[in-house]
């Protein structure tokens, strides 16, 4: 195990303090949903310092995050640099960006991305899949339960040109993409359980929800469990990768 390259969790944020109390981090959450696989690094984008050589890792998954892409504060354009670089470098590391980092990876690859004309979508999610969707490598297993946890004010708008959108919904026509066979980005939180999506809607009750919107959406909460296992499963993918 020591001699395998790790997957870097790329933090671009936290989740409230109440719910890291109980729950954890992101980052905890993606290590948990990473599995045993493959070892794992965290690295804060948004602390100074380095970031990770690409050819020193066997993967990448960067963070959502309470953050706005289109603040384009100075450590997201540290990060989208070292995204170009990698991506242009480094085309076979395995890479998948979630909700935030979902919206950054389509913005570094000439994507649009900005706050959704529909507002904010929480809560569990039915997906659409599309025909490439449904084949994934990564996403393709959970087409027959297309369920996902979201929390989320910005979309993108355009996907990436060259890219393949693998599933939408009512709300974004883009819930997930593929760029070329290694680089994923995915809307919803994979790493999310029922129990934090329902912390996160009791949260932002009064902040950007109503107590009915919010006693509606919980009503809808439930584990989705294929959903969560794209993490495994990416992890299978960059082992399948150095193998």
């Amino acid at each position: 195990m020591s001699s395998l390259k790790p997957i870097a969790i790329i933090q671009t944020g936290h989740t409230y303090p109440q719910i890291r109390q109980h729950y954890g981090d992101f980052d905890d959450w993606i290590a948990q949903g990473l599995g045993q696989l493959s070892p794992v690094i965290r690295v804060d984008a948004i602390k100074e310092g380095p970031l990770p050589a690409p050819e020193s890792l066997a993967g990448v998954v960067i963070t959502g995050s309470h953050a706005m892409v289109t603040e384009a504060k100075p450590w997201m354009k540290k990060l989208a640099h070292w995204l170009f670089s990698t991506l242009e470098n480094a085309q076979q590391l395995p890479v998948l960006g979630l909700c935030f980092g979902h919206q950054l990876l389509a913005q570094v690859l000439g994507g649009e991305v900005a706050d959704n004309p529909l507002g904010m979508q929480v809560g569990t999610v039915p997906l659409r899949f599309t025909a490439a969707g449904q084949q994934d490598a990564l996403l393709g297993a959970m087409a027959g339960h297309p369920w996902a946890q979201v929390v989320h004010r910005q979309s993108v708008l355009t996907p990436p040109p060259g890219s393949t959108v693998l599933a939408s919904n009512v709300h974004d026509a883009c819930q997930a993409f593929r760029y070329g066979e290694r680089v994923w980005g995915v809307q919803f939180h994979p790493e999310f359980s029922a129990d934090v999506m329902r912390s996160y809607l009791q949260r932002l009750s009064g902040e950007g929800l109503m107590q009915q919107q919010v006693d509606t959406h919980l009503q809808n909460v439930r584990e989705c469990r294929d959903a969560s296992a794209i993490l495994a499963r990416f992890a299978q993918l960059t082992l399948a990768q150095v193998a």
